[in-house]
This record gives C-alpha cells, structure tokens and sequence, in this order.
C-alpha cells in the first residue's frame, strides 16, 4: 500500500492509526478463515482468505483491503 495514503487513514472508532498487516499475522488469520472458525466483528464469518490487511497500532483489530481498498467499516473489522 501507498505510504502516502497509509498515513492518512485511522481505525474508524478510535482514530488510531493503522500499519500495513505482517506475512505472520496474514497467516494465522488465513489459516482460521480456512479452518471456518473465523467471524468479523459484525459477527458474519469471514470466508475470503486476505491478500492484504492493515492493523491498529495496538494490535487489536484487523481490516481487510479488497482489491486494494481498505474497509474500514467496525463490523469489518476482525479482532486479533
């Protein structure tokens, strides 16, 4: 993702900014959408496997990016 753009966006609730996911958390979050096991803040499973996600600073939550746009919607959000 464009550092530009990464720096202009924040979690909705809390405003806090937001980093690009690591290879490491997109893996276990990945292998629990395989398992079936995941479900998003909002309560829906998850069923797509991400590509890219970015996370807050806290390390709290997870939005997915689809087709390279972030969903910064709080059901959408995944705790981590």
């Amino acid at each position: 993702m464009d550092s530009e753009m990464l720096s202009l966006l924040c979690t909705p609730d809390t405003r806090e900014p937001l980093v690009e996911a690591s290879e490491e958390i997109l893996s276990k979050v990945n292998a629990e959408i395989a398992l079936g096991t995941l479900k998003n803040v909002g309560g829906a499973a998850v069923s797509e496997a991400l590509e890219e996600a970015l996370v807050s600073q806290d390390g709290k939550k997870l939005y997915p990016v689809k087709n390279g746009i972030p969903v910064l919607l709080m059901d959408e959000a995944i705790a981590l």
